[in-house]
């Protein structure tokens, strides 16, 4: 009995030590992490998975898989993904917006985090023609592909597979690398291939344009680390969703992401930018929210607000920080701000919740509280002379006043940030 009872005890001990250092183990992913898998969830955030781990969004510490598809692993012991994708084909709805894995010879099919009934089955059964030991996969939706397709790659290999008919040709797609991993976003289709990606042409595998480029400029929150690192080219196209924007008395925009910001001058598009240590030292990076006022730039890190005056070079007024409880009436932190021209209202969102602060008071108080349908989360506002530019992720949504935003039951046109507010071309 003595000899059980120790044995158990150092099975226990040897279990233990193992999770230690399972858990301490960290992966940061701006050391250049070759990904296993891309998709991209129901509700349009990347899913980046490493080995028995993701990465959820583009920036973030890593989680354990099996934290949110827990039969990953109890049905393969999980190592890693080997492919993965959102079934987005609203002519398929049995399979609309599950998300499949493909790990060695098995699929696992999930709906809102639940894997379905009778999962996880051979690759074959459900792909039939499609081979195991993928290493990427991707959706690829009708008109971008002829039909509503699943792009398969293994090696040099490349399968469209038809989800309609279930048929599979196999294409040749030379001007690409070997993808390890592959995902769709905002209607464009990225082959990653170690810590580096190109963009393809689904149909034809085509590459444009100056690639491969560093995924980390463009997929990740992570400062500039290389020489090669173009960091107005990085701000413009970057897939990271902003911090912060807003525009001054003369309409010039400024937005903010990590550690650097742009600004755009009204009229002729131009583009600077510069790192947030060098033009607002006290800041150091990565605001929460800004707004203008009266030519002075309110900036949000945390529970304080630090005051610029708009210049060249910006000047940090004396007294600043202060706390946001004592400046404007409300604990911090800030998810977004904004003023609308000739107005005194400040518009503080935080969570799912607006409020207004007359700055014009004293002492100042955030009154007037509102629930906010039509968002979970937002990420930046701007208001201008043609209303309110609300920005979620990767996109914006136009309203043309601050009361049809709060007040709103429909979302309006959705829009690229990127595009349609930088001029990106990707």
């Amino acid at each position: 009995m003595k000899l059980l009872a120790h044995t158990l005890c150092l099975a226990l001990a040897l279990a233990w030590a193992q999770s230690q250092d399972h858990a301490s183990a960290v992966l940061d992913r701006c050391q250049g992490l070759e990904m296993d898998a891309v998709a991209v969830n129901d509700e349009g955030i990347p899913y980046f998975f490493k080995g028995d781990h993701v990465f959820k969004g583009f920036h973030g510490k890593a989680e354990l898989s099996n934290e949110s598809f827990a039969e990953l692993d109890d049905h393969h012991h999980l190592g890693h993904v080997d492919a993965a994708f959102r079934m987005h084909f609203e002519d398929s709805p049995t399979d609309h917006d599950h998300m499949f894995f493909f790990l060695d010879t098995m699929v696992f099919s999930y709906y809102q985090h639940k894997l379905e009934g009778g999962y996880p089955k051979t690759i074959a059964e459900v792909f039939p023609g499609i081979p195991d030991h993928l290493d990427a996969a991707v959706e690829c939706p009708k008109p971008e592909c002829d039909e509503d397709s699943v792009i398969f790659f293994k090696g040099d290999e490349i399968y469209h597979y038809n989800v309609r008919t279930k048929a599979v040709y196999e294409k040749e797609f030379k001007s690409m690398p070997n993808c390890t991993s592959a995902f769709r976003f905002m209607e464009h289709y990225y082959c990653f291939h170690g810590h580096m990606f190109s963009k393809f042409d689904p149909k034809t595998g085509d590459v444009h344009g100056k690639y491969p480029k560093e995924a980390r400029d463009y997929f990740m929150r992570c400062s500039k680390f290389s020489d090669d690192s173009d960091h107005m080219e990085r701000e413009r196209c970057s897939r990271v969703h902003l911090d912060a924007i807003a525009s001054d008395n003369a309409g010039n925009m400024y937005a903010f992401r990590g550690h650097h910001f742009l600004r755009k001058e009204e009229g002729n598009d131009t583009l600077t930018g510069d790192t947030i240590e060098n033009s607002f030292k006290e800041l150091h990076s990565e605001v929460d929210a800004v707004f203008t006022y009266q030519d002075h730039l309110y900036m949000f890190k945390d529970d304080q607000v630090f005051l610029y005056k708009i210049g060249e070079p910006h000047t940090h007024l004396d007294g600043y920080p202060k706390n946001v409880k004592d400046e404007l009436g409300i604990e911090g932190p800030i998810d977004a701000a904004f003023v609308c021209e000739d107005h005194h209202i400040a518009h503080l969102i935080k969570g799912q919740q607006i409020y207004d602060v007359e700055l014009k008071a004293s002492p100042r108080v955030a009154g007037n509280q509102r629930p906010i349908s039509l968002f979970k989360k937002v990420d930046a506002a701007l208001c201008g002379a043609t209303g309110v530019k609300v920005i979620v992720g990767n996109h914006f949504y136009h309203f043309s006043s601050t009361m049809l935003f709060v007040a709103g039951r429909a979302l309006p046109e959705q829009h690229r940030v990127s595009l349609e507010l930088f001029g990106c071309d990707h």
